[in-house]
This record gives structure tokens, C-alpha cells and sequence, in this order.
């Protein structure tokens, strides 16, 4: 891969990443207050805190609508697009460094395995991941933590930077890294994603190939070519994101500040024996709403931008 389709892939990544964050951010908000432990509910006036599984009485976390209504009510609209600062200087170069490596390694890999086979896209896209999970989860950390600082309308809101230092004052340079191991077992997702999604692909230009395409413009089959491409990374994003979920709530858990949440297993024992295996798919309903769209529009961004950069 020569420098400037090195650059063309970091640029398209970074485009589709960013683009598909800031649409969505509302509901990555919802979502991430449905996997807390802290989940907060508001009953005739009376706060009600479940911290760490434990609280005044055991009350059955809300649904999506009803904790987007307590959110808008509470803290205001505002409070919807906690945590984008941070996502928004994360989400550029995370998806940058992995489509830049994914594609890196696919290429290594096509000279030493079957080209274009699963076994490429398995490894590429799980090396992909291990690089970008790496460099950049300080950033979801912060994220994370100020998507969890609910505070009433009124009330100072934390900034990233305050964020920042009470981690490091807390529990040092560690605790930027909390959550880690969660997110190395969420390889698991991107791996299948991207294997199903490479396959779809496949199979529609092969599809496009074979038909009599003379009958068609080049606008339609634009078109059909990037509609083709958002069904590809829907489908495939949401077989992989309903089979690896338990990793999104495990990682939340382990990122909320002052948790009793320590490791990967740990924290899977824990949720799974006090609250059941039904917690380890809170807020899976608002994940697939949010990651669907959010997927699609990355992907198709990303084969935009590298259809226009590549002429």
C-alpha cells in the first residue's frame, strides 16, 4: 500500500467515524445509562439511587424512552450530548488508526494467506482493533465518565479536564486504562463484523459484475453501489454487536468512577450472580438503535470519501 492510500484510508475513517458520532450521540448516552450500576429513577419525586447493585429497593431499570424522558426532565437536552468533546477528539483518529491498519494487515496478509479469504479479514480486522483499542481508550474512559455525570438542570457540570484529573488523582495513569480488558474481548464483534460484511460485499460486485450493467447509468449504479453498501455494514453489524453485548456492559461497569468492579471475570460473575444474566443485555434494545445507523453511515462515508480521494 503505497503512503497516499495509507493517508486516503486514515482520512476516510476518520470522516466516517466522526460523521456517524455526532448523529448519534443521544442515544450512545441513553445506552451507557441503562449498562451503569448507578442507574438513577425518579419516582413521585422521590430519588431512588441503585449504586453497585445495592439500594433503598430493588427497582426494575427503565426502558430506553423512559430513561431518555428522565434525562430531558432532569438534566435537560444538553445532558444528551454529554461526552461528545471527548468522542468527537477520540472517534477521528480511532477509527483512522483502524481502517489504516486493517487495511494495512489485510494487504500484508493477502500475500501470505488466501487472498481475501475469512482468515484475512478475521485477523485483520482483530489486529485492527487491538491497535486502535490501545492508543485510544483514555479517551473512551473520559467519555464514559462524563456521559455517567448526571446532574440536575442548574448544577456545574464536570468538564473533560476536571474529568482527567480526578481519574489521575484517584487512581493514577492505571485508571486511564480501566475497561481495557472489556474492550479486547469486543474484538470479538468487530472480527465478526467484519467478516460478514466483507462477504455481503463480495457478493454484491459480484452480483453487479455479472449483471448487464451497459442498461445502466453511472448515477444509478452509484446509487444502488452505496444503498448496497449501508445494507452490508447494517446486517452484518447487527449479528456480531446481539452476539458480543455482555463486553458493552462489562466495560461500563468497570469505568464508572469508585467502582467495586476490578476485572473482565470479575465483573461478569458479579452482574451475572446479583442481577441476573438479563443485566448483561441492558440497554442492548438502544445499542442496536443507535449502532445500526451509526454503523451504516460510517461505513458508507468511509467507501464514499475512498471512491472520491481514489477517482
Amino acid at each position: 500500500m503505497s503512503r497516499r492510500d495509507t493517508l486516503v484510508h486514515l482520512f476516510a475513517g476518520g470522516c466516517g467515524g466522526t460523521v456517524g458520532a455526532i448523529l448519534t450521540c443521544p442515544l450512545e448516552v441513553v445506552k451507557t445509562r441503562l449498562q451503569s450500576s448507578t442507574m438513577t429513577l425518579y419516582i413521585s419525586e422521590v430519588q431512588l439511587s441503585a449504586v453497585n447493585g445495592a439500594g433503598v429497593a430493588r427497582v426494575a431499570p427503565p426502558g430506553p424512552l423512559h430513561c431518555l424522558k428522565l434525562i430531558l426532565e432532569r438534566e435537560g437536552p444538553r445532558s444528551l450530548f454529554r461526552g461528545l468533546g471527548p468522542n468527537l477528539v477520540g472517534v477521528a483518529p480511532s477509527r483512522a488508526i483502524y481502517f489504516a491498519a486493517y487495511s494495512t494487515a489485510k494487504e500484508k496478509l493477502n500475500s501470505v494467506l488466501e487472498p481475501d479469504s475469512t482468515q484475512v479479514h478475521m485477523v485483520s480486522a482483530g489486529l485492527a482493533g487491538f491497535t486502535a483499542i490501545t492508543a485510544t481508550n483514555p479517551i473512551w474512559l473520559i467519555k464514559t465518565r462524563l456521559q455517567l455525570d448526571a446532574r440536575n438542570r442548574g448544577e456545574k457540570r464536570m468538564s473533560a479536564l476536571e474529568c482527567v484529573r480526578r481519574v489521575y488523582r484517584t487512581d493514577g495513569a492505571r485508571g486511564f486504562y480501566r475497561g481495557m480488558s472489556a474492550s479486547y474481548a469486543g474484538i470479538s464483534e468487530t472480527v465478526i463484523h467484519f467478516v460478514i460484511y466483507e462477504s455481503i460485499k463480495r457478493r454484491l460486485l459480484e452480483s453487479r459484475s455479472s449483471g448487464n450493467v451497459d442498461e445502466e447509468d453511472d448515477a444509478s449504479r452509484d446509487v444502488s453501489d452505496f444503498a448496497g453498501m449501508m445494507l452490508a455494514a447494517a446486517t452484518s453489524k447487527t449479528c456480531a454487536t446481539t452476539i458480543a453485548y455482555p463486553h458493552e456492559v462489562i466495560r461500563t461497569r468497570l469505568r464508572e468512577e469508585g467502582s467495586r468492579y476490578r476485572s473482565f471475570f470479575q465483573t461478569l460473575g458479579t452482574v451475572f450472580r446479583e442481577e441476573g444474566s438479563g443485566a448483561l443485555y441492558r440497554g442492548l434494545s438502544t445499542h442496536l438503535v443507535r449502532q445500526i445507523p451509526n454503523t451504516a453511515i460510517m461505513m458508507c462515508t468511509y467507501e464514499l470519501v475512498v471512491y472520491l480521494l481514489d477517482g
